[in-house]
């Protein structure tokens, strides 16, 4: 089927396109991929994957198989095949490509961040600056990952979480925790100066905190946090399966939102609201009076002497976030911020629809 027929076929009125969602095994990754497809006009259909032992390196030798996956725990990836994918990851990458052979070539493939396999074999890659990818026709740049926030979901979820935190004193302060990534390192150290600074942030002007940690927080980082905070406050654990997780209740009724530079999601997601973000500059490992571990160490180490494609620069989405006015750094003066994130979303959404 050529590509002509295949656009024309799904652009009629009796078939509509079917999309799946093929799941990263990265809870960051997943959020960015169930936000795409929450805004696009079609049903799309989750597919979860168990991973086999060689995942990882297959996915790094390029293979196109389904052997990355484990039939027995996965869910089914039988016939008919899907006209699109939108998924993430080393692992998923052998897969999407096996999928769209099956298909005949039809299924397009859409892939978020960065592919370790050429990007030839994908029909579009969209991603955000600290992947350094060049200008290409299929690589789609944008400052922020995709995300889940829209307007009518905040208004829902301010409703859902106005009785937990309805009762704290405004301003309130919105805290987004993350945890360890590449060089930088939450930990007992940088927790002790984010309680110190938002003390003094909510005791200026007579408001609260609510903290929300996060897949990645370490147990020992929010334990300081949260024994340190001397203003009113209200601190949520993340734990997995948690259907009253409050993260979205928490961007919804934020007066503002500070949030750890180490999570990029997070840092989008808290831009698309359109509030004011301050941002928590982590230290990198190493530097004075820094929490350190050994992967943050390496990874530092790799980022100065090792190929580009094995790291991520994260300075260069802070850059380019302060600069466009999506926040500032914490404890520098507030700005306006932009309120360009939705716009951004919208734009992604339309060019992957142009796909079909």
């Amino acid at each position: 089927m050529s590509s002509r027929d295949y656009n024309d076929k799904a652009a009629t009125p009796d078939k509509q396109p079917s999309v799946w969602a093929i799941a990263s095994y990265r809870a960051g990754e997943n959020s960015q991929i169930f936000g795409l497809v929450s805004r696009l006009p079609l049903a799309a259909t989750i597919k979860r994957i168990a991973y086999s032992r060689l995942a990882g390196p297959i996915g790094i030798l390029r293979r196109v198989t389904a052997g990355v996956a484990d039939p027995s725990r996965s869910d089914a990836l039988t016939p008919p095949w899907p006209d699109l994918i939108v998924s993430a990851g080393v692992k998923n990458e052998p897969l999407a490509r096996w999928i769209r052979a099956q298909s005949g070539g039809r299924t397009r493939l859409v892939f978020l961040g960065r592919t370790w396999a050429s990007r030839k074999h994908f029909d579009l890659v969209v991603t955000t600056p600290q992947y350094r990818l060049p200008d290409e026709p299929n690589v789609l740049h944008n400052l922020m990952t995709q995300h889940g926030v829209t307007k009518a979901r905040l208004v829902d979820e301010s409703a859902k979480w106005e009785v937990r935190y309805g009762q704290l004193p405004g301003p309130r302060f919105g805290v987004l925790l993350g945890g360890d990534s590449g060089p930088y390192v939450f930990g007992p150290k940088a927790a002790a100066r984010l309680a110190e600074a938002l003390n003094a942030m909510a005791s200026k002007r007579g408001g609260s905190v609510m903290v929300t940690s996060s897949a990645r927080t370490r147990n020992d980082a929010i334990d300081v946090l949260e024994s340190r905070l001397t203003v009113p406050h209200d601190c949520h654990r993340w734990r997995a399966g948690d259907a009253e997780n409050p993260y979205f209740g928490i961007l919804a009724l934020a007066d503002e939102l500070v949030v750890t530079n180490d999570s990029i999601a997070m840092l989008s997601e808290a831009a698309a609201t359109g509030k004011l973000v301050h941002v928590v500059p982590l230290r990198r490992a190493g530097t004075a009076g820094a929490d350190v571990t050994l992967k943050a160490l390496a990874y530092g180490l790799m980022m100065r002497i090792g190929p580009q494609r094995l790291s991520r620069d994260l300075s260069r989405f802070h850059d380019a976030f302060v600069a466009a006015r999506h926040g500032v750094w914490l404890g520098d003066p507030p700005c306006i911020p932009s309120r360009t994130a939705l716009a951004e979303a919208e734009s992604t959404r339309e060019r992957v629809l142009s796909l079909l």
